[in-house]
């Protein structure tokens, strides 16, 4: 698990890192910072396929993703004060969370839960 196209997500981090050196030098110029945020958004955007692919931090990698492209968008000149950009994280946050919930049970039922323990009394 964990691999994309037969082999490790590394190997691909850094193909991909190199292709947009390669890119930028010779076709398309953008700054160091832009490469790096270009970079970085590529890196949450596999970190998503890993997570998906092995069904663990799914929440975690969408947020980091939301995160990433981003930035790459205020890299690349998108004017978002600092709290447009918090609302925007919050709502992805709710978004998530609404998914996650009815993705997610409990490890016991409700009637199970509402049940006192032996010895609760006697702590209350």
């Amino acid at each position: 698990m964990g691999k994309v196209f037969g082999r490790e997500p590394v190997l691909w981090l850094a193909l991909i890192a190199v292709i947009v050196k390669t890119v930028s030098a010779f076709w398309i110029h953008v700054s160091a910072d832009q490469q790096s945020v270009i970079n970085a958004c590529v890196a949450a955007a596999v970190g998503l396929l890993v997570a998906l692919s092995t069904h663990d931090g799914v929440s975690a990698a969408i947020l980091g993703l939301v995160q990433a492209v981003g930035a790459l968008a205020v890299g690349f000149g998108l004017h978002w004060a600092p709290d447009q950009q918090a609302l925007v994280m919050s709502l992805a946050t709710a978004l998530v969370a609404m998914f996650t919930r009815t993705q997610v049970t409990a490890p016991v039922s409700a009637a199970q839960a509402a049940t006192p323990k032996i010895g609760a009394k006697a702590a209350a």
